[in-house]
């Protein structure tokens, strides 16, 4: 179920209704919403804009421009210079307490069966998977993107249409404290947890902190509810004491133990994709990943199990996994001519932490280079890594080096250590920031290359993608062909007798 995008699309909200729900007063004339936007960068017609006012900006100085954008209303706490005397207005004292009413409104009055996210790493990949896999049995809703915080969680809620079947919605956080209310808002039938890692370290005083602050998930769950968790993760027996702690018993575990309910028996990784056979509460089932490395094999697992637990066809949701597609930042592949031939660019520069990291190396080993091409990684600083920063950047020396990688390019100060404990053979080239950087990408790649860029937003590493996407013609995006290999015994579920 896509976000409403016409005047066609089904109404969200009537004025009324919006304004019962905010305790608020409506001022000229009528009007239905059929989505809900705070950014009017982005309002699409018949968008009911509500102007938040933040640290470093005031919504309400865009209302006028969301009006003349389509936004068929705009909720303020007071009418901003600019705004026509004939203009469609709810008024309210608070914008932001208003938002969080109106996704409670929503959540209140649907019927669908929700699912909610979250983990150290993996949140968007399995949220979008999910969507995938839930839409392709009833209609499914989903967070747009990364809206997982304060904001964009009631956002989501309130963009909810009322007769969905099933919805996702990732919850994240880099703070104790922050999951609890996310999750309460929520409601969530099933909660995934997909792993607990070292990230946000600036701000926690331990993994075990960490793990903690994502059971907070727990907080918005009846003791009806059923908990997902990555049974492999050595946290895994201190998220299961704090599900039991909230009165939830029905604790699922996905993994390569014996004992998880979602059991990985074989793996098969290509360049894009995997093949994937795996036993999901006593059943064999086979089915192929549509994204790359070994995490996403891991947490497709998690994902059958919250269709299952949501009552939803296993092997019709395995099947989906073929269909799932990266989200920009996070893995899409593109390619550009260069010097005769494709140089693969692999965009990893949405996030980074010390694990995710790894995988990409891991999916970088098995991208296949044109005959003298090279494995290059492009990384920038993992930020909120705390005091031990400087030695987890060092740390990925060795993992580079595993996996193959032949020459690496770096920017930023903690990435300054890794570059100095590489072998002469694999430095690249270090730079303080990615515009310095990016130049000197772009005069070392050669076609037949395959180059992945990552690192936390804050590195801007997305700016390197730019600059390579700008070297030559852009390919058609690249396909994961080896699924067709497998798509004759993919999401074969063998039937009970």
């Amino acid at each position: 179920m896509t976000e409403a995008t016409s005047s066609s699309a089904p109404v969200l909200w009537t004025a009324r209704d919006a304004a019962a729900a905010v305790n608020g007063t409506l001022q000229g004339a009528d009007w239905n919403a059929t989505g809900v936007s705070i950014d009017s960068r982005t309002v699409k017609p018949g968008d009911l804009f509500i102007a938040l006012a933040g640290p470093n900006f005031d919504g309400h100085a865009y209302a006028a421009k969301a009006l003349t954008a389509g936004a068929s209303a705009v909720l303020v706490s007071h009418r901003p210079d600019g705004l026509p005397a004939d203009a469609s207005v709810l008024l309210v004292e608070d914008t932001f307490a208003a938002l969080q009413d109106l996704g409670s409104v929503a959540r209140l009055r649907a019927k669908a069966r929700i699912v909610a996210v979250t983990g150290s790493v993996g949140k968007t990949s399995t949220k979008e998977a999910l969507a995938v896999c839930l839409g392709a049995l009833a209609p499914t809703f989903a967070t747009a993107g990364s809206l997982n915080n304060h904001w964009g969680v009631p956002l989501s809620l309130a963009r909810m249409p009322a007769d969905s079947v099933y919805a996702v919605f990732e919850l994240g956080m880099n703070h104790a404290g922050e999951i609890g209310p996310l999750s309460r808002q929520v409601q969530p039938d099933v909660a995934v947890i997909t792993t607990i890692e070292a990230v946000h370290l600036e701000f926690f005083s331990s993994v075990e902190a960490i793990a903690d602050a994502k059971a907070e998930i727990f907080e918005g769950m009846s003791p009806n509810g059923t908990v997902v968790l990555n049974r492999d993760n050595p946290h895994y027996a201190r998220l299961v004491a704090a599900a039991r702690t909230k009165g939830l018993s029905r604790i699922l575990g996905f993994g390569t133990a014996e004992d998880a309910a979602a059991r990985l028996t074989e793996c098969s990784a290509h360049a894009t994709c995997s093949a994937v056979t795996a036993v999901i509460k006593g059943e064999p089932i086979q089915y192929g990943v549509s994204l790359p490395g070994r995490h996403h094999v891991m947490n497709s697992l998690g994902v059958l199990l919250a269709v299952q637990a949501l009552g939803g066809d296993v092997a019709t949701a395995a099947q989906a996994l073929a269909k799932v597609k990266p989200i920009k930042g996070r893995g899409v592949r593109k390619r550009v001519r260069l010097g005769g031939d494709w140089l693969t660019i692999i965009d990893e520069s949405y996030n980074a932490s010390p694990v995710s990291m790894e995988a990409s190396f891991q999916v970088l080993k098995a991208s296949e280079p044109s005959a003298g091409g090279r494995r290059v990684a492009v990384l920038g600083d993992m930020l909120e890594m705390g005091e031990k920063s400087p030695l987890l950047h060092a740390a990925l020396a060795e993992p580079l080096r595993a996996n193959g990688v032949d020459l690496v390019f770096c920017c930023g100060p903690n990435m300054k250590r890794l570059f100095d404990k590489l072998p002469t053979a694999m430095q690249g080239a270090w730079a303080e920031n990615s515009a310095a950087l990016a130049p000197k990408i772009a005069q070392a790649l050669r076609g037949g290359d395959c180059v992945m860029v990552k690192g936390s937003l804050g590195s801007r590493m997305a700016l390197i993608v730019d600059a390579l996407s700008a070297l030559g013609d852009a390919d058609a995006p690249v396909e994961n062909s080896a699924l067709n290999d497998t798509n004759g015994k993919t999401a074969r579920a063998v039937q009970q007798g």
